[in-house]
């Protein structure tokens, strides 16, 4: 049995997806089993896309809560802490219970599979579960890790489905189209429940399209069940089955404006009624932690981990910044579509710098910049932000990996730069 915090999450970060040996989702199954079912005691929006999934649920989470909901979060990966994938109200689960919860999951284990423990997600999937039942939660929204149908998280039925963004990631798990890989994600939608999908691929979109029709799921597709009609200063109207005007949301860049549209329908379809200025005071918060995130006049952090989250990186950039030269430090690991993502940068980048983080499955920096001919290696990424003075026309985008993301958000944070 776990005694303290450390011990715990020590051992459930070593646990590896390729280790259980038995059929997808039956460890799942069997240790939901030996916990009463806790999934079958919530109600639950599920996330899946490739980019988007936690912005959309964040804005989702706002929208819900300002309708005076209580509202369960899990989301994927952490910045800093463990207990950041599992809140309630934006509260963390607390050390104590998720210990709690993670020792009955290891008894599970013990009694259901012999021991052999399944992945760290699967594991911190039936901690979070857990906890929203245990709590009774008026709603939760779980967000994938990877794909779908054999997502961990694919153990529910939710009230609503919603699908974001396809884009070629993952290609050797989900396939390397897009039609491939929108089945895959399409995996958690469920028969009779509506899916809200703001996929603009159109091959991924229409694959989407068939499998709710299979599965008899009422479908709302961004720019068909419901728009955006963008405004001057960020700011954007919402018609659907109602219509929301001047909405001002927090997240900058166009395809916030779409995450936030999702929300919006979203929320509506297990709501029934939406109070429109709550809805606008909800999206005007809805600040989601390393994405386009400021420090400072000069410093932005953005996990754009492929080359979609790149492009409209980039694109947010030339709307809200047009008139500064973009410095970008870079590190990924090595299952990400790096070279494409490079391509954009340096079409706009002033310089382009490449590191490496402490990670197993890292991309060297020697890796990256050899990928870009005009590019320099940061051997020590702490060193160098600390030692950075930019001018006034100068932006540093620091992006690529989540990971990456928040040891550096931790780093800033530490050394009070806001």
């Amino acid at each position: 049995m776990f005694q303290t915090m450390q011990q715990c999450t020590d051992f459930i970060f070593q646990l590896k997806a390729s280790s259980y040996k038995g059929a997808p989702l039956e460890a799942m199954s069997k240790i939901l089993a030996a916990l009463g079912h806790p999934e079958r005691k919530t109600k639950f929006i599920h996330f899946a896309g490739s980019n988007g999934k936690g912005s959309t649920l964040n804005a989702t989470r706002e929208i819900l809560m300002a309708h005076d909901w209580t509202v369960g979060a899990f989301i994927s990966p952490h910045l800093e802490r463990a207990n950041e994938r599992i809140t309630i109200n934006q509260q963390e689960i607390s050390d104590e219970q998720f210990l709690r919860y993670a020792n009955a999951v290891a008894q599970a284990v013990e009694e259901q599979l012999n021991g052999q423990f399944p992945s760290f997600f699967e594991v911190v999937t039936c901690i979070a579960l857990q906890h929203f039942a245990e709590e009774e939660v008026d709603i939760a929204l779980l967000e994938t890790g990877i794909g779908g149908r054999l997502d961990a998280t694919n153990v529910v039925i939710p009230e609503v489905s919603v699908i974001t963004t396809i884009s070629l990631e993952h290609t050797d798990l989900l396939g390397d189209t897009h039609a491939l890989i929108a089945a895959e994600k399409a995996g958690i939608i469920k028969k009779g429940k509506p899916v809200v999908v703001g996929v603009e691929h159109p091959e991924a979109r229409e694959t989407i399209r068939q499998i709710a029709q299979q599965q008899e799921a009422p479908s709302y597709l961004l720019h068909e069940s419901f728009q955006v009609e963008r405004l001057a200063n960020g700011a954007f109207h919402y018609k659907g089955d109602c219509s929301i005007s001047n909405i001002q949301p927090a997240m900058e860049g166009i395809h916030q404006q779409n995450n936030a549209a999702l929300a919006i329908t979203a929320s509506k379809l297990v709501l029934r009624e939406l109070r429109e200025e709550a809805v606008r005071v909800a999206l005007h918060r809805a600040k989601w932690q390393g994405r386009f995130e400021r420090f400072g006049t000069n410093l932005i952090l953005d996990g754009a981990h492929n080359s979609e989250g790149t492009a409209a990186l980039i694109q947010t950039l030339q709307q809200v910044e047009p008139n500064k030269k973009y410095h970008f430090l870079y590190a990924a690991l090595q299952d990400k579509d790096h070279a494409v993502s490079i391509q954009i940068m340096e079409q706009v980048a002033t310089a382009l710098y490449f590191t490496t983080i402490q990670m197993p499955r890292a991309m060297s920096a020697q890796a990256l910049a050899a990928q870009s001919p005009n590019s320099h290696i940061v051997e020590d990424w702490a060193k160098f932000l600390a030692e950075q003075q930019l001018a006034e026309d100068e932006l540093l985008i620091i992006t690529g990996s989540l990971y990456f993301i928040g040891e550096v958000r931790t780093f800033l944070t530490q050394r009070g730069v806001q």
